[in-house]
């Protein structure tokens, strides 16, 4: 479970989709066109939250999973909303829904702020697919790179296996 505590509230979703970005080699990664002021935290060490804007309109929240210097995150695409929360499906919603912004870049992944909680869930199947909406990487974006479970709050339907 996410948990963000913001202006006195607790705002909770399950991760239901997430994707994976390996450093400079994989050309869909932030990290690939080297060190910038954009990316910055990227290359710092995991346990932080990296927010950037798309569309100049939406913030999308990523957890650096690496030791300083290897620069590598984890895209958070959408949640099964927690009570009380909004939509949740796809990263920009998922930002606005639990007030994460620009400011949040560079925090650390812990309480109180935000942080992950571990509430037992299991689940039956993890699903893989390609990445969304990375289609300048050439062949890296055909790779595996995105983790769902089954639900009715991702951003894109899964692929039916028939």
């Amino acid at each position: 479970m996410l948990v963000r505590e913001v202006a006195g509230r607790r705002l909770t979703g399950r991760l239901v989709e997430v994707e994976a970005y390996l450093g400079p080699d994989d050309l869909a990664a932030h990290s690939a066109r080297g060190l910038t002021p954009r990316n910055q935290v990227m290359f710092g060490p995991a346990g932080h939250v990296y927010v950037f804007l798309i569309y100049g309109m939406w913030c999308c929240l990523n957890f650096v999973t690496r030791p300083a210097g290897s620069p590598q995150a984890v895209l958070i695409r959408a949640l099964e909303p927690g009570p009380g929360v909004g939509r949740c499906s796809g990263p920009g919603l998922l930002c606005r829904s639990l007030a994460i912004d620009r400011s949040d870049n560079g925090a650390p992944l812990q309480p109180p702020g935000m942080y992950l909680l571990d509430d037992g869930f299991q689940t039956a199947e993890v699903f893989a697919t390609p990445r969304i909406g990375v289609d300048y990487s050439g062949s890296w974006k055909e790779k595996p790179w995105r983790f769902c479970l089954e639900s009715p709050y991702l951003s894109r339907r899964l692929r039916s296996s028939a």
